[in-house]
């Protein structure tokens, strides 16, 4: 006898994902919304999201825990954690915030329609079972930015003849075998930077990063020593909060200061490469882009890991283009052959929007990238609906969180005033010969790849996406939820 789907769920928040931004989000409806029913449906049989997802060597956070890690819940460890700590750390604070048991895993939302005479969604989503439409007066898309379904994958010349193994880090094989391989990796990008020491510290015979084009590579101390410091003297709480504190004043300075003198940046991150390499090491080549610094965000080295293992030979960076596959390795543009038993294709993401959802409003598809989006979080004309996505030059869960704590607030503020419904609505007029902004304002190949599938950010505030904690901090905690740019009814 076949198994039925579960059961349609009828709440007033739908949240979609059960990643960083999900949890918090569930969190937050539990701390500041008690009366609502809320639940979270995610496509996946785990809790974690990307921090599930990925499972490659070294997989770890390149921004700090203690802005990446939920402001209400205190970070205990290393400045830099490791991908199987962040998905025990959101598991738990799961837990303890009671969303464990809100969560309904398995259930991959395929569409989202809003009725306008019902003021609803109706949420569709398959399972195991079968598909199951449930019903919110909200929705609230954690699911992040690219697709979980597969990486960006480039099928090279050759590829065919080679005779070793070809892998995406979003598809790490469980248990491949990487002692005494030798390896390849393509990519100079942040899973690059992170998987090349960690494949050395596996037993790889040798690990070469061949990259197209240099990226800025930066080292930070892997263990905050303020931290340990504080935690000895005050309260986890308040430590918590310092630290938290001083990290982002210090990344938001650092950030700015980077921005506003790009020659002194490239010199600062130049000299910080050359601290750490051998004399006569070629800076220039391999660790020195041709753009800006945070045109693309800095790559981390968590106490120089890369660093070091390119000083003592174990591995080596190779700036070049792949011109074919042979049987034995990669033959470069100039001439070289690159042996391998291995390759990892680091080449990137594929972005997607809203987890790749239909959405439908009154009947109508809509264009999720012909929208604008309203204080980085809610897309022009969709109403009752939010979308958590991070920063770009900061810790991604510091933007979740106020998101997560300013739909709150929307809640809260329509209940109180007795509306159902508030649909952003942008009434910028274009100007001629003027390209709009995506949402993700980077030069990075991902982002600019799916530039195009990438909702727009308009030129004033609140359409323009600011990435400035400091400054969404103010206008998310104390600004008006009625400003003239929400139809409220």
């Amino acid at each position: 006898m076949p198994v039925p789907p579960p059961p349609p769920l009828d709440v007033d928040v739908l949240v979609v994902g059960a990643g960083v931004s999900g949890v918090d989000a569930a969190c937050r409806l539990a701390m500041h919304c008690p009366t609502m029913a809320w639940a979270v449906l995610e496509a996946r049989e785990a809790v974690g999201g990307t921090w599930d997802l990925f499972r490659y060597p070294g997989i770890r956070s390149d921004s700090d825990m203690y802005t990446f890690g939920f402001p209400f819940r205190p970070w205990h460890g290393e400045a830099f954690a490791t991908g199987p700590e962040i998905k025990a750390y959101v598991e738990e604070t799961a837990r303890h915030y009671g969303v464990t048991e809100r969560i309904h895993l398995g259930q991959r939302v395929e569409r989202l329609a809003w009725s306008s005479a019902d003021a609803r969604w109706s949420v569709t989503a398959s399972t195991a079972e079968g598909r199951v439409t449930h019903t919110a007066r909200f929705v609230y898309l954690a699911t992040g930015y690219y697709s979980y379904a597969s990486g960006h994958v480039v099928e090279f010349p050759g590829q065919a003849d080679f005779s070793g193994e070809v892998v995406h880090p979003q598809q790490w094989p469980e248990g491949l075998p990487v002692a005494g391989r030798r390896v390849v990796v393509i990519g100079s990008g942040a899973t690059a930077v992170t998987l090349v020491p960690a494949l050395v510290e596996q037993g790889a015979a040798h690990v070469t990063m061949l990259q197209r084009s240099p990226s800025y590579v930066t080292d930070l101390p892997g263990r905050d020593v303020v931290a340990d410091g504080l935690r000895r003297v005050l309260p986890a709480r308040a430590a918590h909060r310092v630290v938290r504190g001083k990290n982002v004043v210090l990344s938001t300075a650092g950030y700015q200061v980077l921005r506003r003198f790009p020659d002194a940046g490239r010199r600062l991150l130049r000299r910080r490469a050359v601290r750490r390499l051998p004399d006569g090491y070629a800076v220039d080549t391999h660790f020195a882009p041709r753009y800006d610094p945070w045109d693309q965000r800095l790559c981390v080295a968590p106490d120089g890991d890369l660093f070091r293992v390119l000083s003592d030979g174990r591995a080596e960076v190779v700036t070049d283009t792949v011109e074919r596959f042979e049987r034995d390795g990669i033959r470069v543009r100039s001439g070289a052959l690159l042996p391998a038993d291995l390759v990892v294709t680091a080449t990137g993401l594929a972005m997607q929007i809203g987890g790749g959802a239909e959405v439908v409003v009154d009947g109508e598809p809509v264009d999720l990238s012909a929208g604008h989006v309203y204080k980085g979080l809610m897309l022009s004309d969709v109403p009752n609906a939010a979308l958590a996505v991070g920063y770009t030059n900061a810790s991604w869960t510091l933007r979740a969180d106020l998101s997560a704590r300013w739909f709150c607030s929307l809640l809260r503020f329509l209940e109180r005033k007795g509306y159902a419904v508030a649909t952003p609505r942008y009434h910028e007029p274009p100007v001629e010969g003027e390209a709009e902004r995506p949402l993700l304002d980077l030069t990075s190949g991902y982002v600019q790849r799916a530039a195009h599938l990438l909702p727009r950010q308009g030129r004033e505030r609140p359409w323009r996406v600011v990435q400035s904690y400091l400054y969404d901090l103010a206008v998310m905690r104390l600004g008006r939820i009625d400003d003239g740019h929400l139809e409220l009814r």
